[in-house]
């Protein structure tokens, strides 16, 4: 999802999206649990998010969009996942949990903001703190501006030529992802890996190389439990990108600021 999705008091949303000579968009709130949709016209639908199959979950969003007069095309696979069963098709998954969907919404927001934190230190071309709805991961890319060799893809149930555009340069990505630990993960990695990058020194402590993974993982409770959570976070996320750009040979001085420089005049 390009944008920011969690920009937003109540839950996830996509943000505006023009539709004719008219925006809608779709919102997760996760306070009252209910999927709006809205149109700027006026229009509006609510779809309670209970315990349901996906099949009528995805039926009921595609009928609210319908009735407000919406063609919307959206794929009905999921993707990098594996199986993937089409949403329409889909009534092996049923269950919803109010609690855990608003725990982990939580989570997403202290993310984004310790990462938007960490975003303003770099003034290259660099992406948003963004939402990727396949793997569910919340993601910030920072790019040093030359090209990177051809990626394999090999991402279930998503085509190659997508990992091929979107590694088409050289990078350093951090995030936090639902997996990787009891609680989630923050992640980093680096494409292509440099030499090196796996054995350099990362902080804080928690934080490790997953070789099955191919990425740093600091799981989240490490991070939940340190005495500045904020910090714990941001040490990761500037050794990481460090053993990239320092490893990589990136043009630093070029790429990197102080967001701070000038806090004394302010």
């Amino acid at each position: 999802m390009a944008g920011d999705p969690l920009r937003h008091p109540r839950g996830l949303t996509t943000g505006a999206i023009p539709e004719g000579n008219r925006l809608f968009d779709l919102e997760f709130d996760f306070i009252d649990h209910q999927l709006r949709i809205r149109s700027s016209d006026g229009g509006a639908r609510n779809i309670r998010l209970e315990a349901k199959p996906v099949a009528e979950f995805y039926a009921q969003t595609m009928q609210a969009l319908s009735e407000l007069g919406i063609d919307a095309d959206i794929a009905s696979t999921p993707n990098e996942v594996d199986p993937a069963i089409p949403f329409a098709e889909d009534y092996e998954h049923a269950s919803y949990d109010p609690e855990a969907a608003q725990l982990f919404w939580r989570q997403l927001m202290h993310a984004d903001r310790v990462l938007g934190e960490f975003r303003s230190h770099f003034i290259g071309k660099v992406s948003p703190v963004h939402l990727f709805w396949g793997s569910l991961d919340l993601a910030c890319t920072r790019f040093s501006g030359r090209e990177a060799p051809e990626h394999p893809g090999g991402a279930p149930n998503c085509g190659d030529w997508v990992m091929v555009e979107g590694y088409s340069r050289e990078l350093s990505s951090c995030g936090f992802w639902p997996g990787g630990g009891a609680e989630g993960a923050f992640y980093a990695y680096a494409y292509p890996e440099p030499d090196g990058f796996a054995d350099y020194p990362v902080g804080p402590e928690g934080a490790y190389y997953s070789a099955e993974n191919g990425q740093f993982l600091l799981p989240y409770e490490a991070v939940r439990t340190a005495e500045d959570p904020d910090r714990a976070l941001l040490e990761f996320l500037h050794t990481t990108y460090e053993a990239a750009a320092a490893l990589g040979g990136w043009n630093r001085a070029a790429l990197e600021d102080d967001p701070a420089r000038w806090d004394h005049v302010r």
